[in-house]
């Protein structure tokens, strides 16, 4: 196969054809500001408010529950910081339940709010990369305000129990957020089955433009303003509209909504792991739940290689690896080090997370290339089975 094979669609998508045509004429014609009176910033306004019930519909929520932020970064922010600076008037220091797979733009707000004083709870997964909320109603204290969860795990695609958790946090008058960037496109997501508070999501992610995403935060809960300044977005977010991406944003949202009617990503994901298994057998494995994951997400780990070394031999395939290197030091990513994988698994995972034009004909020639990179000695290759001392190399 000629030409290069895109299958990083976790880490962004392109634009929908869609979506492109969508943003087009707020780039030229449409150019008012939504907060002008006059009839320019009244087309402007009438785009962002039809983008918001899209967005709205896709969630299953009411319009006047969403923000439209800069993106999924802005929106973890905005609501882990939003209700720090709520309740931090309290006389115990806030609390805050996490887990220690998720996000950086979690992770990282959380440790800024611990130098505000804020107490956090970083919360374990088990070996399949799921949180047990049983472990999230045993961190609730009496100064716990908020507990966030990621909906779907970036690298495995693990989905997490998220009705279970927000049932957990409603019994005990505590509100839960989840970081669905992950999940939103790629499976239905409606925050009244959830059962959260607060919702994040991003643009890239589904087909939509970059820079601009949206927090769903649900009517009644008070959470203080990220950005200050003029009284945009009902005072939650001030800044002149970015009416291009939000409009694009609300597009991308409506086509997710029609394709997640007939979607069957998950069968393309399954033929992979299918052939991946029947080409290396035991050199293969499985990385995160193998039922409750994302239908597009496929983590695997080529035993006692590099996922770095893997991939830096196919350059027409653009995939993740699970682990980074510092100064010629091989660290094992932090989600798979949670979820106690060994290094000589974790050090060899690669993230192929596939997308609405994958084809089947595209993955034939990954597993192709892949056979042709990796020698493998003493297995039987097709049966599933390898020796313990099978050995394994890259040809070069």
């Amino acid at each position: 196969m000629n030409g290069r094979i895109y299958l990083d669609y976790n880490a962004t998508t392109p634009l929908a054809p869609e979506v492109a045509a969508a943003m087009r004429p707020c780039l030229s014609e449409d150019f008012g500001n939504p907060s002008s009176m006059h009839w320019a910033g009244s087309e402007a306004r009438d785009a962002v408010e039809a983008a918001r019930s899209r967005v709205a519909a896709l969630l299953c929520c009411d319009a006047t529950e969403i923000v439209f932020t800069s993106g999924g970064t802005e929106s973890n922010n905005q609501a882990l910081k939003g209700i720090f600076y709520t309740c931090c008037r309290d006389e115990a220091p806030p609390h805050f339940i996490t887990s220690q797979i998720e996000h950086p733009s979690i992770l990282e707000p959380c440790r800024f709010l611990e130098g505000l004083g804020a107490e956090v709870s970083y919360l374990p997964v088990d070996r399949l990369g799921q949180v047990n909320p049983n472990d999230v109603k045993e961190a609730i204290r009496r100064a716990t305000v908020l507990i966030t969860v990621m909906h779907a795990n970036n690298e495995t695609g693990v989905i997490q129990p998220i009705t279970e958790i927000a049932q957990v946090a409603h019994d005990r008058g505590v509100l839960c957020h989840t970081d669905a960037a992950q999940t939103v496109g790629k499976i239905p997501v409606d925050v009244e089955s959830l059962g959260v508070d607060l919702l994040s999501i991003a643009g890239h992610k589904l087909y939509g433009p970059k820079g601009v995403g949206a927090t769903f935060i649900r009517e009644g809960v008070e959470i203080a303003s990220l950005l200050h300044g003029a009284g945009h977005e009902a005072g939650q977010r001030a800044g002149t509209e970015n009416v291009a991406s939000i409009v694009g944003l609300g597009t991308a949202c409506d086509v997710a909504r029609r394709w997640l009617e007939t979607a069957d990503t998950g069968i393309l994901r399954d033929y992979f792991w299918q052939r991946l298994r029947a080409t290396f057998g035991d050199l293969v494995v499985l990385n995160g739940h193998p039922d409750k994951r994302l239908p597009n997400t496929l983590n695997v780990s080529f035993q006692g290689l590099l996922g770095s070394d893997i991939l830096a031999e196919l350059p027409a395939v653009a995939a993740s690896t699970g682990s980074a290197c510092h100064a010629g030091v091989h660290c094992l990513s932090p989600v798979l080090e949670a979820m106690g994988v060994e290094d000589s698994i974790g050090l060899g995972a690669i993230r192929f997370s596939l997308g609405r034009t994958t084809t089947a004909r595209e993955i034939d020639w990954v597993i192709r290339e892949l056979e042709r990179i990796i020698s493998v000695s003493d297995q039987v290759v097709g049966k599933g089975t390898a020796s313990t001392g099978a050995k394994k190399s890259i040809a070069r």
